[in-house]
């Protein structure tokens, strides 16, 4: 007990860090590290961690890397993309765009996605036309995350908690997309408030139109399978099983080499997720899981406003991925699962915006814009903090 109680604190305090001090060690690597500890020490069995694998989550993930992959070799994000900022004509119109492209299309296809096509674009636009890159930056990683709330696809937590909670997919989305469309217009709002002398002076904007390079046939095989993929999504079919179907679909092609759609698939990350289930079934070994739940009834965690903090506080330290994984022993266990599940999806997400550290996508952004412009800390929490507030707080009402 002693003995998993170590582990699963050395994996989380890694998780948390991001690196393990003095060595090359990153968060799979943790959770590589935790997973084998766990049956070093004999907490599992090698059937248990076989077991503890939550392999729809796997199977969906897989299945929408393989789409996403495609859709983005085809050009078609950067196609649609450079047209909606193309027809604006003001900066608060130019900022309302990319909030609009990065939260739909997060909604849909994975925000770390939108983030690694936009990043590039949003910089090229804003250099062209001499603006301050800064608070449409901030509005592609904000908005990414915002958005990704709306459906069980938009993000890693969310395929987690559609297959912990086996909730349908029209079901979620009717729930937590209000919530997005609201959390999108306020991104707008507090980006224009926080950087108002960028968007005071409503100046006209001329951007003339560059082609963008679009693999047509791939495109349309692509958007076709897409299409499909999200109706069958709503009609209720098995999710996990319709992704990876339409990943497989993609495959089939004689005009793309299948190395370059493996070289976009995010390994680590399916790797990441493999680790820390283990690492969590070794924890649900110890009495932890119990005692979680007894602090659940102690400060009344089915409801909305608690479940919430909590979500957001945790999701802030360990990021959120790890921490629905912790939240997994007890939630089930609540008096009504269904709306504990819906409640986590939706603050675990939206806390992603307190900081750069709280979701992955805020670190995609940064990182690809650092050759041409530096967003500090203290830089992306002056709208990050005030966002994450209002969207909880509109969350919680909502819900």
């Amino acid at each position: 007990m002693l003995t998993a109680l170590l582990i699963f604190g050395a994996t989380y305090l890694v998780l948390a860090i991001g690196r393990l001090p003095g060595f090359r060690v990153d968060r799979t690597g943790a959770a590589i590290i935790g997973a084998a500890l766990m049956l070093a020490a004999n907490v599992l069995t090698v059937q248990e961690a076989y077991n503890a694998i939550n392999y729809d989550t796997i199977m969906l993930l897989f299945g929408m890397m393989i789409v996403v992959a495609n859709l983005r070799l085809s050009g078609f994000f950067t196609l649609v993309s450079a047209s909606v900022v193309e027809h604006a004509r003001r900066p608060l119109l130019l900022l309302s765009g990319i909030v609009l492209v990065s939260g739909v299309f997060s909604a849909f296809f994975v925000n770390d996605t939108m983030c690694l096509v936009l990043t590039p674009l949003t910089l090229e636009i804003t250099e062209r036309l001499r603006r301050n890159p800064v608070p449409y930056l901030l509005a592609v990683a904000m908005a990414s995350n915002v958005g990704s709330v709306a459906t069980i696809t938009g993000n890693p937590q969310n395929m987690m908690i559609g297959s912990f909670s086996h909730m349908g997919y029209r079901a979620f989305a009717a729930a937590l997309a209000p919530v997005a469309a609201v959390g999108l217009l306020l991104t707008v709002a507090v980006i224009a408030l926080v950087y108002r002398a960028e968007f005071r002076q409503e100046n006209r904007l001329a951007i003339e139109h560059r082609p963008v390079r679009v693999n047509r046939m791939l495109m349309a095989k692509s958007l076709a399978v897409s299409a499909a993929m999200i109706v069958c999504f709503f009609g209720g079919w098995d999710v996990p099983k319709v992704a990876v179907i339409a990943g497989a679909l993609l495959l089939v092609t004689r005009r793309v080499k299948p190395e370059r759609v493996y070289r976009e698939i995010d390994w680590s990350l399916l790797v990441l997720f493999i680790g820390l289930f283990v690492v969590i079934a070794g924890l649900e070994k110890t009495p932890v899981a119990a005692n979680l739940f007894a602090a659940a009834a102690r400060y009344h965690l089915e409801r909305t406003a608690p479940m919430s903090v909590f979500a957001a506080l945790l999701s802030n330290l360990v990021s959120n991925v790890p921490a629905v994984l912790v939240f997994k022993g007890f939630v089930s266990h609540l008096a009504n699962a269904a709306h504990a599940w819906l409640t986590l999806a939706m603050a675990s997400t939206l806390a992603g915006n307190l900081t750069i550290l709280g979701s992955v996508a805020n670190l995609i952004v940064v990182q690809r814009a650092r050759h041409r412009v530096e967003i500090s800390f203290w830089e992306y929490a002056k709208a990050g903090v005030p966002l994450t507030v209002l969207t909880l707080a509109a969350g919680i009402l909502m819900l």
